[in-house]
């Protein structure tokens, strides 16, 4: 038995598949450029596999949510334009500027903060102007918008920023029709006009996340960010499968079956008995539970396919572990198990298991925990940090720890 096939668990990797997605997306933004969104270890992939990946494929830039994602990825040996949009008062904006990530400025405390490094450490910054165009979230609003451009320039005058970007991004972009994405695109043109005309000169202008590059072009600007669809997921059901937007699932996730049993009928199943066998049967034991990242609120509910069949959890998902009723069939211990995959063997779908958790698929990959190793296929060698180079390909496990 070969190293990958005695894990107990893995979440298994298809790099090829997602450079396949980085084409797709780059084709449906032709005139673009794009962004590898990496936040969150690459939606649980893994950020420095995805991130060379991606780079292959033809992203531009990399995106990151925090500042020390975006410094793990120069540690990584990534170079080329990292974008970081999440910063909190007193953050490491010296070792980023140091390192050449482009941050994200939302409001005049944080213009203040980066400008105030910037001279302390001797280089310019490279910042990019948020806009709330209406998600309420991140961003300023129209009503700042212009004391922080103001602010802004005077601190380009003075040499210690550069205004690379201007950007924004949607609330329901997913939700096809939705007056929502005309009125943000309308406020997003007014607030980047008013920049350009007070002599802001951006690099890049965006707004287009996965769904809006997927069915507006009108929002594709200079610059698309794209996560999720990246790694083969659907941004929304009402946008269609992956397969429809052309869309393969990065991720598989399985598991070894850890034990088979005879159960009487009427024998209760997991943590308070929420099952109990119908009849005389087969019991199951799937050696994953909610702290590798399988949902809870899947209980009951959550597909696996095992043994050529797809079953449904019994009970309650544990900690460690869960049950499928087997109805009397009786496949071996250490046959695989899969929770989700792109649907080659008839195995359930990320799509699946939201439905069955009653959430999006952005969480089941992004839940998927660090004890199960992620295994890449399609990986090429990796550069040393600081250097350049690809070699052979080829599976290799890799518990993921970039964040």
């Amino acid at each position: 038995m070969n190293e990958t096939a005695s894990l107990r668990a893995r979440a298994e990797i298809d790099l090829d598949a997602l450079r396949a997605n980085v084409r797709v997306l780059r084709e449906r933004a032709a005139g673009a450029q794009l962004m590898a969104v990496l936040k969150s270890d690459a939606y649980g992939h893994g950020a420095l596999p995805c991130a060379r990946a991606a780079r292959e494929a033809g992203a531009t830039w990399l995106g990151t949510a925090t500042p020390q994602e975006a410094l793990a990825l120069r540690a990584g040996g990534l170079d080329g334009r990292v974008l970081c949009w999440l910063w909190t008062p007193g953050g490491p904006w010296a070792e980023a500027i140091e390192a050449d990530v482009d941050v994200s400025v939302s409001a005049l405390w944080a213009l203040r903060e980066v400008v105030a490094v910037a001279g302390a450490v001797g280089r310019a910054a490279r910042i990019h102007l948020k806009a709330d165009t209406g998600l309420g979230r991140n961003g300023c609003r129209p009503a700042d918008w212009p004391v922080l451009v103001t602010e802004a320039l005077a601190a380009e005058k003075a040499g210690r920023v550069r205004i690379a970007g201007l950007w924004s991004h949607f609330a329901c972009a997913d939700e096809p029709g939705h007056p929502s994405i005309a009125a943000q695109l309308g406020v997003f043109r007014d607030m980047v006009a008013y920049a350009e005309k007070e002599g802001v000169e951006p690099e890049v202008r965006h707004l287009a996340n996965s769904p809006a590059t997927l069915t507006l072009p009108e929002a594709h600007f200079d610059l698309v960010r794209t996560g999720i669809a990246m790694y083969g997921i659907s941004p929304s059901p009402e946008l269609g499968t992956p397969a429809d937007l052309g869309l393969r699932p990065v991720m598989t996730f399985a598991a070894s079956l850890a034990l088979v049993k005879d159960a009487p009928a009427g024998h209760g199943v997991s943590y308070g008995h929420h099952y109990t066998t119908p009849a005389d049967t087969t019991l199951g034991l799937i050696p994953v539970g909610y702290a590798d990242g399988v949902p809870r609120h899947a209980s009951g509910r959550g597909p696996v396919l095992v043994g050529g069949r797809t079953r449904t959890v019994a009970g309650r998902v544990a900690m460690d572990q869960f049950v499928v009723d087997l109805g009397g069939d009786r496949p071996e211990p250490g046959a695989e198990a899969v929770l989700f995959g792109p649907g080659d063997r008839g195995e359930p779908s990320v799509e699946d298991w939201a439905v069955a958790a009653d959430t999006i698929g952005y969480e089941i990959v992004t839940r998927i925990g660090s004890r199960v190793p992620r295994v890449y296929v399609g990986e090429r060698a990796a550069p040393r940090p600081g250097a350049h180079g690809s070699g052979g390909s080829g599976p290799h496990e890799n518990p993921t720890d970039d964040d």
